[in-house]
């Protein structure tokens, strides 16, 4: 293997392998800060060393016993006489023992690993947002603007609320488990929020050469399953299961073969996967059963009404603005307005459509939201109003941070010069 072969496959481990430390050191150290210097700390000697000695046969056990290694010497070296740094180090001395092999410690179940950190991220002492933040952070390795992005907040903002809660965590010792009973209700809702927005990051980048980005969404999918298991009687699990397995089933159709994006209604219908429609379609039905009208029941509803329809001709655009309505009333937010207005504008007619993105223009979360000017040109264009489409779509261009995305609505804003030309 060439230098650079070696430096892409440590990169692919790492990858995969990240949440795998984070989360067992995090559970054995107690230390969410910790944990995470820890294994950056694993990288890099990965990076130092795989060049010279080569990829090692299991090159997650090695980058877990380094981790290992280095927070044993960390501790000894602070010569720390706490009774809790006492117990850690007598722990990890014996657990090496028992477990010679470096990687039994990584045999645990890693969708209950990863849920366990998103549950303990998401403890009630946490703000909300401090809670979805920190997991997003780090569980699905979003940078501190990519999650600014996905909140519509200042990266500023983000930052502060990672840091405060990265030192909750550490100062109060808080145990690493899945809550049960009252504690795990309490939890519930911030755990769906974080696993619906891992989802949505790989379902559609929000920057990147990639306008996918599959691996995520199979770990929201799995983080999924396991949560209706967990809250068998909870109905926002059961929708929000619906709800990925039914935008998961058009992975395949929404992009052509150079990755570049094909939207919605242009997509080749008999690429998306029957099979996980279905298992989308028994969840919202579960849901259903439970009495689900809750945030993403109402999001999986709308998505089966495009899983139901054989054509674009066929979608029932009237009930999906409905829901929309429905969805609005429950929570207020400029996004969920602008889908609306989009559903409005197929259901009633472009003008009707205009109308609803005009009053979005002054609100502050949607300053630099691409997909604000992208909708009114799409609808600009519907009106013969070509030369306007244009600069809509040249500016949403400049918003976009993904760059499939910025391509798309480059040619799109070239296709509209060309019909006002």
């Amino acid at each position: 293997m060439t230098a650079a072969d070696i430096h892409r496959t440590i990169l692919a481990v790492w990858r995969i392998e990240q949440p795998r430390l984070l989360t067992g050191l995090s559970r054995m150290l107690r230390d969410v800060t910790l944990a995470e210097d820890l294994t950056q700390e694993a990288l890099v000697a990965a990076l130092e060393h795989w060049p010279v000695s080569g990829v090692p046969e299991k090159p997650g056990a090695w980058l877990m016993a380094t981790a290992k290694r280095r927070a044993l010497d960390d501790l000894r070296r602070r010569n720390m006489l706490a009774r809790k740094h006492e117990m850690l180090i007598r722990d990890l001395e014996q657990e090496q023992q028992a477990m010679p092999d470096p990687d039994a410690g990584l045999d645990d179940d890693i969708g209950d690993e990863l849920l366990r950190l998103i549950f303990t991220a998401c403890h009630p002492r946490l703000s909300r947002e401090a809670r979805a933040a920190l997991a997003l952070r780090m569980i699905c390795g979003l940078t501190t603007e990519e999650i600014a992005r996905a909140f519509l907040q200042p990266e500023a903002t983000i930052a502060q609320r990672i840091v405060r809660a990265k030192r909750t965590l550490s100062e109060s010792g808080l145990a690493y488990e899945t809550p049960r009973g009252e504690e795990l209700s309490e939890r519930l809702a911030s755990v769906l929020e974080v696993v619906y927005l891992i989802f949505n990051e790989g379902h559609t980048a929000a920057r990147g050469d990639e306008w996918l980005r599959p691996q995520l969404c199979n770990d929201a999918l799995r983080m999924g399953r396991v949560l209706t298991l967990v809250a068998p009687l909870e109905a926002e699990a059961h929708g929000l299961l619906a709800l990925m397995e039914l935008n998961a089933s058009r992975i395949a159709a929404r992009t052509d073969a150079a990755g570049d994006p094909i939207l919605l209604m242009d997509q080749n219908r008999m690429l998306w996967d029957r099979l996980q429609i279905r298992r989308g379609m028994l969840a919202l039905a579960r849901a259903d059963e439970l009495g689900g009208r809750g945030f993403y029941a109402l999001q999986a509803a709308i998505v089966a009404c495009h899983a139901r329809a054989g054509t674009p001709g066929d979608t029932d655009w009237p009930r999906i603005a409905k829901l929309y309505a429905e969805l609005a009333m429950l929570m207020r937010s400029p996004i969920i307005e602008l889908n609306r207005a989009v559903a409005v504008g197929m259901a009633e007619g472009p003008a009707a459509a205009l109308a609803i993105v005009d009053g979005l223009a002054s609100e502050p979360a949607l300053k630099n939201y691409h997909l604000l000017p992208s909708v009114r040109g799409d609808l600009l264009h519907k009106l013969g109003r070509a030369a306007e489409a244009r600069t809509a779509f040249e500016l949403a261009s400049t918003l976009a941070t993904n760059k499939r995305e910025r391509e798309l609505l480059k040619r799109r804003a070239a296709e509209a010069g060309a019909a006002s030309a």
